[in-house]
């Protein structure tokens, strides 16, 4: 007797029989991946050439440019130079999070300007 069907009889909650059936793993298990190469499947090149987005976002709310953009596999320039610095800083708080939970990267390249990376694009400095 399984341990769900003892405790549904114990508490005489009915019969414990509908909770003992076998769950199916192999459909799901094929489906799963690491977040890294989700991205990198979302971003590998298609033939078309990359792009790179300027965004000057005016507040917070232009989080979601950001996002769609960035999500969409392409490099953003943000410029946060016409934003308070309240706003600005969690604007690239936000921004900071979007590229690590992508497996992506940001970086300064001027004062209030910053460079969102996908994955598959290289920042080299010299």
């Amino acid at each position: 007797m399984g341990a769900v069907r003892r405790v549904v009889s114990y508490l005489g909650l009915g019969d414990g029989d509908q909770y003992d059936e076998p769950y199916e793993y192999g459909e799901y298990e094929d489906e799963w991946m690491p977040a890294s190469e989700r991205a990198a499947r979302r971003w590998r090149s298609g033939g078309e050439p990359a792009r790179i987005v300027m965004v000057r976002p005016r507040n917070y709310s232009d989080a979601l440019i950001v996002g769609r953009h960035f999500r969409e596999g392409q490099a953003v320039i943000m410029d946060v130079a016409g934003m308070s610095t309240a706003e600005a800083t969690r604007l690239v708080d936000f921004a900071a999070g979007l590229t690590y939970g992508c497996d992506g990267r940001i970086e300064r390249i001027a004062d209030k300007v910053f460079l969102l990376a996908p994955a598959d694009v290289e920042i080299t400095t010299t």
